[in-house]
């Protein structure tokens, strides 16, 4: 059977995308180009995936007219849409303005009650020992915030291997179930240990000692430095980026974890996986919005490992 990756996103998102010369505000902006697209952490590895040719399905909630448009986005990226559809409300619409410098308004989305979450807990029912799941981002005000534990032992022993892409106790708490991945940056890896951390040798000692708390697979997203990979068996992987412009900072992360799974269900090998999950963050970063299956291609193709 071949392996379904199931992500979650909790409060997923339409995202307007408006291109503007110069922003300014003593006069009317006028926008050059608009794009709306989705967004989420969750459903951001979700069309990574796809584009990888890794059969995904997005978990989450969904609301209004904005959930239908959502999901209709996300199907037509060849995405499996199994969200829990709330009875009120609108999913969010977040605006992204892109100018000389980046400016994100989020929006709240959703009432989501405990009774919705039961049901989005059912859902993980039929996840088996073939299968992926992948928990990425924050959990929003309003629900349990022990949500990510309710969900890992809502599949204890059934052999799920588990990816989680969030910060701080968020993640921390979630090491006891001993996650296949997790993802921090080198930023939120830090904050874990209350200090900055700059050199290799830093970062590698810090993701031990989340091995040490449980963690398999310690992946250390690093920004233009690359990615610093702590595997299950002890060896740390270090891999570079390629040159290119910079043009978008959303989505680089939620990239990586994406190849980092892809990789790893194709040939079973962490040199291969970080260097696929690395490509695709880097890719990402070069494109206006998440990189295509070309784009990290030829990403690919110039990236070697260090």
């Amino acid at each position: 059977m071949k392996s379904m990756v199931y992500t979650v996103t909790c409060n997923p998102a339409l995202d307007y995308v408006m291109q503007v010369p110069q922003l300014q505000t003593e006069d009317i902006n006028r926008s050059e180009r608009e794009t709306l697209t989705y967004g989420g952490k969750g459903i951001n590895v979700s069309a990574v995936l796809a584009r990888l040719s890794v059969p995904t399905r997005a978990l989450g909630f969904t609301a209004g007219f904005m959930g239908e448009k959502l999901k209709s986005l996300l199907s037509a990226e060849g995405i499996e849409c199994d969200f829990v559809d709330l009875p009120a409300g609108e999913t969010r619409i977040n605006v992204k303005i892109r100018a000389r410098q980046e400016l994100d308004i989020n929006a709240i989305g959703p009432v989501v009650t405990a009774h919705d979450v039961e049901r989005l807990l059912q859902k993980l029912d039929s996840l088996c020992a073939d299968d992926v799941l992948v928990l990425a981002g924050s959990i929003p005000s309003g629900l349990p915030q022990n949500l990510y534990c309710q969900m890992l032992e809502r599949i204890r022993g059934r052999g799920v291997q588990v990816a989680i892409d969030a910060e701080g106790e968020l993640l921390r708490n979630t090491l006891a179930y001993h996650p296949f991945l997790i993802k921090p940056n080198h930023h939120e890896l830090g904050a874990l240990f209350g200090k900055d951390l700059h050199s290799v040798d830093e970062l590698a000692d810090c993701a031990k000692q989340l091995q040490a708390e449980g963690a398999r697979n310690v992946l250390v997203s690093r920004a233009e430095n690359g990615a610093l990979l702590v595997d299950e068996t002890g060896v740390c992987h270090t891999i570079g980026t390629v040159k290119g412009t910079l043009r978008n900072s959303v989505g680089c992360g939620d990239s990586m974890v994406a190849g980092f799974l892809a990789g790893w269900l194709t040939k079973k090998d962490h040199s291969y996986a970080l260097r696929l999950g690395a490509a695709c963050g880097n890719a990402t970063a070069f494109s206006d919005m998440l990189a295509t299956r070309a784009e990290i291609d030829a990403v690919l193709s110039r990236l070697k490992g260090e």
